[in-house]
């Protein structure tokens, strides 16, 4: 037999030997979860973003829309044909539609084939009568319009209006589009008509005001591949949106969620690694004789090294198999069970996160069980006869700190946010110092405050205090633990009640626009009387920002600057006395701390002032009916767009706009049994502008309930994931405390008093875990809600409670469940075993 042979052999031989008794185990089921939680997370969540990003591109009518305010060269639909994706083109434009009775400014949208290519388009045969979802454009010849125009211009399905120099049919009522999603403040009705019935009517010509868009679908590398190609060749006045840049209320619940999910599955990761390295450093521990024996055999430092990484090997490569496996079938059993609650066309799950998977296992295998194993090879020969452990070396320390940072750059593959990674990898060492040198503070506090408790209470003090920088690294592990469960938990409760409260029952679900000012007493009496809760009256003008300090507001930005689309339309401008209670002032003051105004004043959105590179006190100068008009900015405001209320870029200070003509616009909210009401509240305000949102809510809601789904699903692996380490670590003493446990048999303690003891000690070490939990959760929260999530933070006070009881039980509970062989095994047995070894 080769010596390669042998030491195959002999390696394999005592895996199995290992295994039979054990000692394997703990550490097999750490790389698991480690895999494990990895693979799940990444899979379930890479098919739910996706899934997600996919019902959410129904706000969009497609995944991509290029648009413009001139046609689109022709290579840009040759390369999106090259690619394979899926396109149909869109020309929105202003035109008056006319009947016989009347004539109304409207909006018109000629749609080309397939459109829309996310989402659906729903008709009607009357006004709010039963709706209907079509797959088709409007047959040439005839339009689809809302009912309000129809109101207008007093015809019904069948007859005929006048768009250009075409004569049209009206086929249906318009009730829905998908891509309007976000355009809340249009003031006029739309009409939706074939393409191809657009050159007959002679509306587009030189000089027109129109928006060519050209819509796009395809799978994410074809996406990815489009948007790379086309985005250095955009021109000024060219566009590309996706779904986050689109929707407001889609792309922050998606970008929260996206934040809370890389986060939990950091922590997952790392209290996964945590619980390999604990568990190499037993398994390490224990082999210190058998190392020792095969020196003396005659085997090289070499060879005993290769024997344990063979068997590590071995081990990984189990390990790595059965946690793709097991992450692969839980998310696909949970995706089967929670089917009714899921996108319904979930995309397959891909390879990548298989290759997540499995190389955060032989990441945290060679990075953090590496190290203890590196002692095996240099236990002296002479251990056979005395006890002394070889410290570990130095290239140790540098295997930790290369896995280490391996795992960073897993971090950033899971969140795609080098800044959150650095936050969690920085801010998790600086709070590993700070909160050791805190629990070996409290550690002595405690044992002083426990000298003349009972004698369970000193037995169990005694253990932690007797070698206090064992204690203080056992209290700083499990505070870490808890920190990270706790971190979790705050953060998804904060991400749960920020989507309720941004989406409450009673969030409005229609706008009413261009209400005239002097039908405000009997629209609010008509709400009320139809059962509609409404939000404040605004009043609304359009007008345009032209300059900024006198300098021509185009100089100052560019294409990229998300002030460019607030520049090239015009705005909704508004005035108001009081705040609203979605606005928050980031810089100056309001209207009724400055007092009585002399000129006009500016409130201006903080997005929109940071783009502009606006500041207090400068002069933006407005073109509003016609007439110039300058108004100093007196405070720049925090806006929640992801709200279903009015909001807008500029506010004025009342009197400011006093001789600019002006419609009030609201929201209201109005239970869907009510909604025939809404056919009388149209017939007494035949002017207003009705647009319903309920659809929308409706999807928002559902995406929001998918988010929630996922964080609560990926909560369940940190969860897992914690209690592996908690167990790893417990693992980790137990033949030390075996061993003691049996002296203190011998010396006559009683079961009884052991098992007080071991409970002491351990709800002692959860309570003061549970402190440094709760105190590095808050300052974790605090910098990761301020600097990344966006969230507004405020103490947890119930969890200072909570966190270091809980904590107390929990881990005394799992210590004495984890211990119960030190009382149960026979002291005779083990303190033979012990002075024999």
């Amino acid at each position: 037999m080769t010596r390669g042979t042998s030491t195959w052999t002999l390696a394999t031989r005592l895996l199995a030997r290992d295994w039979r008794a054990g000692e394997l185990k703990v550490l097999l089921v750490a790389l698991i979860i480690a895999v494990l939680v990895s693979t799940a997370i990444s899979f379930f969540t890479n098919r739910l973003e996706r899934g997600m990003t996919s019902r959410a591109a129904e706000f969009l009518g497609a995944d991509l829309v290029v648009s413009s305010r001139a046609e689109l060269p022709p290579e840009f639909l040759e390369e999106a044909l090259r690619l394979g994706l899926s396109h149909t083109e869109v020309v929105e434009f202003s035109s008056v539609v006319a009947s016989a009775a009347d004539m109304q400014l409207s909006s018109v949208k000629a749609i080309g084939e397939r459109y829309p290519l996310r989402g659906e388009v729903r008709i009607a045969d009357s006004a709010f009568g039963e709706q209907r979802v079509v797959r088709t454009t409007p047959p040439a010849g005839t339009v689809w319009a809302e009912a309000r125009l129809l109101s207008v211009l007093q015809v019904d399905n069948g007859e005929q209006v006048e768009i250009g120099l075409s004569d049209m049919q009206v086929d249906a009522v318009l009730t829905h589009e998908p891509d309007r999603a976000g355009d809340f403040y249009s003031l006029t009705p739309r009409v939706l008509m074939n393409l191809a019935d657009l050159p007959a009517t002679r509306i587009i010509q030189p000089g027109s005001r129109v928006r060519y868009r050209l819509l796009l679908a395809g799978d994410e590398q074809q996406r990815q591949a489009y948007t790379d190609w086309i985005e250095p060749r955009l021109e000024n006045n060219q566009r590309l949106t996706s779904v986050a840049d689109d929707n407001r209320q889609i792309g922050s619940a998606l970008g929260r969620a996206g934040q809370f999910l890389g986060l939990a599955s950091i922590a997952a990761v790392v209290l996964a690694g945590v619980a390999v390295a604990l568990s190499a450093n037993r398994f390490a521990s224990r082999h210190f004789d058998t190392s020792a024996l095969l020196r003396c055999l005659g085997a090289s430092r070499r060879r005993v090294m290769t024997l344990f990484l063979i068997q590590l090997g071995c081990l990984g490569l189990v390990a790595t198999f059965i946690g793709l496996l097991l992450g692969w079938a839980m998310q696909a059993g949970l995706v089967w069970l929670l089917s009714d609650l899921l996108p319904p066309d979930m995309p397959p799950p891909g390879v990548k996160p298989l290759l997540v998977g499995a190389g955060t296992g032989l990441i945290a295998l060679a990075g953090f069980a590496l190290p203890p194993l590196l002692r095996l090879g240099r236990v002296a020969p002479l251990r056979v006869l005395r006890r002394d452990l070889s410290p570990l070396p130095s290239s140790g320390w540098l295997i930790y700190g290369l896995a280490l940072g391996a795992l960073s750059l897993l971090m950033w593959q899971f969140t795609g946010n080098l800044k959150l990674t650095l936050a969690v990898v920085l801010g998790g060492a600086a709070a590993a110092l700070l909160l050791g040198t805190l629990a070996w503070g409290l550690l002595r506090l405690a044992g002083e405050r426990l000298r003349h408790a009972s004698l369970a209470w000193r037995l169990g003090s005694g253990q932690l205090l007797k070698q206090p920088m064992t204690a203080a690294g056992q209290i700083l592990s499990f505070g870490l633990i808890i920190m990270s469960m706790v971190v979790i938990i705050l953060l998804r409760t904060e991400l749960l009640d920020s989507w309720q409260t941004q989406l409450p029952e009673d969030t409005p679900n229609h706008f009413a626009l261009n209400i005239l000012p002097s039908e405000e007493a009997a629209f609010r009496a008509k709400l009320e009387e139809i059962g509609a809760v409404a939000a404040p009256l605004y009043p609304v003008t359009p007008g345009r920002l032209v300059e900024i300090n006198g300098q021509p507001v185009r100089e100052l930005v560019t294409k990229e600057s998300q002030a460019d689309r607030a520049i090239n339309r015009d705005l909704s401008l508004t005035w108001a006395s009081e705040l609203a209670a979605d606005n928050q002032l980031r810089e100056g003051r309001w209207w009724n701390v400055l007092g009585e105004l002399s000129t006009p004043m500016v409130s201006v959105e903080a997005e929109l002032a940071d783009s502009l590179d606006v500041s207090l006190e400068d002069t933006l100068t407005f073109v509003i009916a016609g007439e110039r008009l300058d108004a100093r900015v007196a405070s720049i405001r925090e806006v929640q767009w992801d709200t279903f209320t009015p909001n807008f870029y500029m506010i004025f200070s009342p009197g400011s706009l006093a001789d600019a003509p002006a419609t009030l616009l609201t929201a209201f909210s109005l239970p869907s049994e009510n909604r025939e009401a809404l056919r009388s509240l149209s017939r007494a305000f035949p002017a207003m502008t009705l647009l319903e949102v309920e659809a929308i809510l409706a999807q928002i809601r559902d995406i929001l309930a998918q988010v929630t789904l996922a964080v609560e699903y990926v909560l369940l692996f940190v969860l897992l994931a914690g209690f592996t380490v908690m167990f790893a670590a417990l693992q980790a003493t137990l033949d030390e405390r075996l061993y003691e446990g049996a002296l203190l048999r011998t010396l006559g303690a009683g079961r009884g008093l052991l098992r007080r003891a071991n409970r002491m000690e351990f709800a002692l070490l959860g309570g003061l875990a549970g402190t440094l939990a709760i105190v590095a959760a808050e300052l974790i929260t605090w910098g990761i809600y301020r600097h990344v999530m966006d969230l507004q933070w405020q103490p947890h006070w119930v969890a200072w409670v909570l966190v270091p009881l809980g904590s107390a039980v929990l881990i005394g509970i799992a210590g004495s469940v984890g211990t119960r062989a030190v009382v149960n095994q026979s002291p005779m047995r083990l303190i033979s075993q012990g002075s024999g070894s």
